[in-house]
This record gives structure tokens, sequence and C-alpha cells, in this order.
């Protein structure tokens, strides 16, 4: 029987070995799943480890980095023993990434059409040359770039900031992934243009039947888009829940900061709460909750012991010192 959960990851760690006496860990013993036809939103401030996260999970990562998973499994099978180079042959198919600077995504050298091709050549090789015209202009035509027969032709600097986003889209569409993981698809787009982008991302996940992981550091565009939210802190979880909850609901200090310094066009007098400090350095390792130097409810425990990973509530979970045992006295 096929798995509901399409992307299984337990216990995962990354580190950077930056010289004898320099290591920084990225991502700190992360669990997460992705269901089926779900979009699950990964959201944080930059250095939270979101990137790196997904980046693990699909090899991606430079010579001096160390991964290890206690397991990932992908449609119920494991995969995490393979080495990177099994890994990318057998499993690199069935995912894409879209990355976050479509710019410099894109190879300047060539045309757009010239890149969707290369991808129809890779999977489907044996495919006359006419039939991988005939593809790539139709990928074109499904994410809704205007005029493709003349985009096709032109090279990334001719093109929008929204057509080259559509245009990593098509790529990515053409390698037919089950799994599309978008880092921060709206960066430098201005608002309308974004709202465009994640409507298309929407409406290609029901086409073609796509589990999607989307990256941003956006709590507000997360919890509209997303089915499912995960927020990241140096390298850590610290809460998941579908996303009404979330955003009805937050439990963790950290992701109730993220929501205070959400702008509200409904209440312009109030003023944004900002999160005081700076996140927290990930080449020390953190024997308690990481947040706890800019946290305002922060108690003695919190530097001391790292919390446990509690349901507070069904499929809501936080890692909160505060929901374990709010007896604690202020940690100052």
């Amino acid at each position: 029987m096929k798995s509901e959960i399409i992307l299984r990851v337990e216990i995962l760690h990354t580190r950077f070995e930056l010289g004898k006496q320099k290591t920084v860990t990225a991502v700190d013993g992360v669990s997460l799943h992705l269901d089926n036809g779900e979009i699950l939103g990964i959201v944080g401030e930059s250095g939270s480890g979101k990137s790196v996260t997904v980046r693990s999970i699909l090899r991606l990562l430079p010579s001096n980095a160390v991964m290890k998973a206690d397991n990932i499994e992908l449609d119920g099978e494991p995969v995490n023993h393979m080495s990177t180079k099994d890994f990318r042959r057998t499993c690199g198919g069935k995912f894409s990434m879209i990355f976050q600077e479509p710019l410099t995504a894109l190879n300047p050298s060539f045309t757009l059409g010239w890149q969707i091709r290369e991808v129809y050549k890779l999977r489907q090789g044996n495919m006359p040359s006419s039939a991988i015209q005939q593809k790539a202009l139709e990928m074109l035509r499904r994410v809704k770039i205007p005029d493709p027969e003349k985009r096709q032709r032109e090279y990334p600097h001719q093109l929008s900031g929204g057509m080259r986003q559509r245009g990593l889209i098509a790529i990515a569409l053409a390698s037919e992934p089950k799994i599309l993981i978008a880092d921060e698809p709206t960066t430098a787009l201005d608002v309308t243009v974004q709202a465009d982008i994640m409507d298309l991302i929407e409406e290609l996940r029901r086409e073609f039947n796509l589990s999607v992981i989307l990256i941003s550091h956006n709590l507000n565009l997360v919890v509209q888009r997303c089915d499912r939210v995960m927020v990241m802190y140096a390298g850590q979880v610290m809460e998941e829940a579908n996303s009404e909850r979330i955003l009805q609901n937050p439990m963790h200090p950290y992701t109730i900061g993220l929501m205070t310094s959400i702008p509200d066009i409904n209440t312009p007098d109030i003023s944004l709460v900002s999160i005081p400090g700076e996140i927290a350095d990930l080449g020390n390792q953190h024997q308690g909750c990481p947040f706890h130097s800019r946290c305002s409810k922060a108690m003695k425990i919190c530097p001391i012991s790292r919390p446990s990973w509690i349901e507070i509530e069904p499929s809501h979970w936080c890692a909160c010192h505060l929901h374990i045992n709010k007896a604690g006295d202020c940690f100052v």
C-alpha cells in the first residue's frame, strides 16, 4: 500500500567544518514529513537553517558539510543509506527546486528555451528534437509566460523578474518531479507579482499532483498559502501545526514574535513589536533552548535544558519549557 507520506526525515543534523577549531551546526536534530499533495511551509529568520535542511535532504551541500540522519524515506523507501551518487541517480528526478534568485539561478549564456529543452534531453534523450521543442513551448504556456515563442529565444537578462521566476518553475516541472521545493520564490518581486507566482505554484500543484515545500522568512505568506507550517530557529524546529492553528493560536514565544512583527492593514495604529537581539550563534552548541536570550518569557531552565517536543493539542507540536512546566521562575 502506497504511503500517504511522500517524504519523511528523522533527526537530521548538518554541520559545516570551518577549520580545525570551528564548526557551525546549521541543522540540529530536525524531523519533518511531507504528505502527498500537501504544501508544507518552513519559516524563520535568515540563518535559521531552512534552506540547509532541504539542501541536506537533496545532497546539495559543499564539501565541508557533514550530514547525518537517523532515517530519510522517500515514498516509504529508506534512502539515507545511499551514496550521494546513487541518491542522485535513483531519487534526483523525484525532486525539483526553485531557487530564490532567478537571475543567478538561470544560466546567462543560454536562452530560456534552451535551458528548458536541456531538461527534456536529459530525461527523455530518445525524443526527437521537434518534440522536445514543442514540449518546452507547452511548458512555457503552462507557467503563463506571455508570447512563449518569443520568450524562449530570449536570454535571462532580457526577461522581467516575474518571467525569470516562471522560467525557473518551467525548468523545475520539466523533470516531472513528485516534490517541488520553492526556496523564497517571491524574493525581490513586487507584491502583485508575488501573488501571481504563488497562485501559479498552487495551480500547478493541483495540475501535476505535486507535494510542495515552501521556504520563506515571511510568516504571513506561509500561513496564507500552506497547509501546514514548521517554524525554525537556529537549526531547530520550534513549533509545527496546520496554518489555521498557527495563525489563531501560536504557542512558542518565537512564533508569537514573528506574528506580532507582521503589519496589519486593519490595525494601522498598532505599533509593530520587533524581536530583540540577534539570531543565536550557530558556532556554539546550545544545551538549552537557542531562543532563550531573546525570549521575554525565558525561565531558569531554558539556557541549560533543551525543551522536549510535545503535542500541545492534536497535531500541534511545540518545543518550549512554558508548556512543559509553567511554574518556573523567570530567567534574568
